[in-house]
């Protein structure tokens, strides 16, 4: 039988999550700042294999 308690719970919880991000200030801010620019970051586990201190084999 289906557990009709673990089902709302699930979906009240996503429908609350959907509501806080719309009502958020900042989506409607043409003033916020933007982004940080893409591909300036390298992560560790690349900086050691690009230096051949290990990394996946």
């Amino acid at each position: 039988m289906i557990d009709y308690f673990a089902i709302f719970l699930t979906h009240g919880l996503i429908v609350l999550v959907c509501w806080r991000l719309l009502a958020r200030e900042d989506l409607d801010d043409p003033l916020a700042a933007p982004p940080p620019a893409p591909g300036k970051s390298v992560t560790r586990k690349r900086r050691g294999r690009d230096k051949g201190r290990g990394g996946d084999v």
